[in-house]
């Protein structure tokens, strides 16, 4: 049984300026933060900068992304005395999203274990699972929401959501694993709570995908349409900015963390957080993991 694709829809006035909106903002926030990444990765020592360096990837791959739907957003709706009617690039303002997350989605993965207590060969092994059931997840997410006949297949909707639903099922269990270990290795660190949130983060913010995937499976809309459009824009700014500058923040605590417990980290400049310098030269003695002198 088939349905309408999803981007085969006629949108009011205001519907087309709402996309366009979610769409150009989503796009300039992810540009804005990996300008700031870029500028910022010296703050964190040397073992924690791959962190960074990915979530600086993470926003401009996303942001490349997004000029590609801002622009087939635009030239995939001609406007008519109906409305604005999809013609036959409309499909390229919805599939580079996958594109984007087959790259994104794994380096989000690689964020979180460059700031756990992972290293070594568990390190190693923890991320070529992730990476792997991450890039799963994604392409048979597209298969079934694209590929196929441009996602209105109900079957394959069901069929590769299903194993995309497995991949994300799998990453859910790997985050428990690492919360699980940082609670033991990182015990009475500053940095544990902001881990902690960190993964919520994500595993809620998550959900907001396979919600969107499924939308496909009803009659389509306009409204759902624009629904979709908005709210995996939104997403992606939670999951990619939000998520990102969390790891930062990890990032910055356990090095100072590395400077208070006297390990040669290799940084020497100063550490601030909240308009406070908490290691590095001059920073007295404020124990960063308790925030008190």
């Amino acid at each position: 049984m088939n349905t309408n694709a999803l981007w085969d829809v006629t949108l009011t006035d205001g519907q087309h300026s709402l996309v366009f909106y979610a769409l150009s903002v989503a796009g300039l926030a992810l540009f804005a933060f990996a300008l700031r990444s870029f500028t910022t990765q010296h703050e964190v020592s040397v073992r924690y900068r791959p962190a960074i360096i990915a979530g600086m990837c993470v926003a401009a791959v996303a942001f490349l992304s997004y000029v590609v739907l801002v622009l087939k957003f635009d030239a995939g709706y001609t406007q008519t005395s109906e409305g604005w009617v999809a013609t036959s690039n409309a499909v390229l303002s919805w599939a580079p999203r996958y594109f984007d997350w087959t790259v994104t989605v794994p380096l989000l993965v690689t964020e979180l274990i460059a700031v756990s207590t992972l290293v070594g060969s568990t390190a190693s092994r923890y991320r070529t699972i992730g990476v792997s059931l991450a890039v799963g997840m994604i392409v048979t997410g597209f298969i079934g929401g694209v590929a196929i006949d441009d996602g209105t297949n109900l079957g394959a909707l069901w069929i590769w959501g299903t194993l995309s639903a497995l991949c994300m099922v799998g990453l859910y269990v790997m985050f428990i694993f690492m919360m699980m270990r940082a609670r033991r290795d990182m015990a009475g660190s500053s940095a544990l709570p902001t881990f902690n949130l960190t993964i919520a983060l994500l595993c809620v913010i998550w959900f907001a995908y396979p919600i969107v995937f499924a939308l496909q499976g009803f009659t389509v809309t306009s409204g759902s349409y624009v629904t979709a459009q908005v709210l995996l824009s939104v997403a992606d700014i939670i999951a990619k900015i939000g998520f990102g500058a969390l790891i930062h923040k990890i990032a910055k605590q356990r090095t100072a963390e590395d400077i208070a417990a006297g390990i040669d980290t290799g940084h020497t400049g100063p550490i601030w957080m909240n308009g406070e310098q908490v290691a590095g030269p001059r920073a007295g003695r404020q124990n960063p993991r308790t925030g008190r002198r």
